[in-house]
């Protein structure tokens, strides 16, 4: 990649490091994102990555990306503008952050309601029971089902009734 003309609103020429430590991340991670294709930083003349501010937003948006769910396959899609898949990357990832956020609704719903019950036991509870009623019916198969491609396991879970 040729050196970028810098200007003051570029003003950030940082070493992998502060790059690193900007975001939290180890040094290896960068690299790991260079290899792979997702950052293509400067080189000084010595050799050494220099991280500039188009670089750094790079890095924000794998950050926010890989913390939203996205594989970094799904976000080198994301960042390439000639990708012809790119909106169906996107589309396919928007639904599963529904399908994530209706989940996580629900296992606030339920946490909210055991920690407000009164039984000790919130299993015996008739209330907390309507919380996980679709698992017993069978509504829901299985633990996939609610985890989504990601999920740990994808065992089918008998119906019980």
């Amino acid at each position: 990649m040729k050196s970028r003309p810098r200007t003051k609103r570029d003003a950030i020429d940082w070493a992998v490091g502060d790059a690193a430590a900007r975001f939290g991340l180890e040094t290896h991670v960068l690299r790991h994102w260079e290899d792979v294709g997702l950052l293509r930083p400067d080189r000084d003349s010595a050799g050494r990555r220099r991280y500039h501010r188009a670089d750094v937003v790079r890095i924000a948006t794998i950050v926010r990306s890989k913390a939203a769910g996205m594989s970094l396959d799904q976000i080198a899609v994301l960042l390439d503008a000639e990708a012809p898949d790119r909106h169906r990357i996107l589309q396919d990832h928007i639904a599963d952050l529904d399908r994530r956020m209706a989940e996580m609704q629900h296992a606030r719903e339920m946490a909210l309601h055991a920690y407000e019950c009164r039984a000790h036991d919130v299993a015996t509870c008739p209330g907390f029971r309507r919380h996980v009623d679709d698992l017993v019916s069978g509504a829901v198969a299985s633990f996939a089902d609610i985890t989504g491609p990601a999920g740990h396991r994808s065992a089918q879970v008998p119906s019980i009734g």
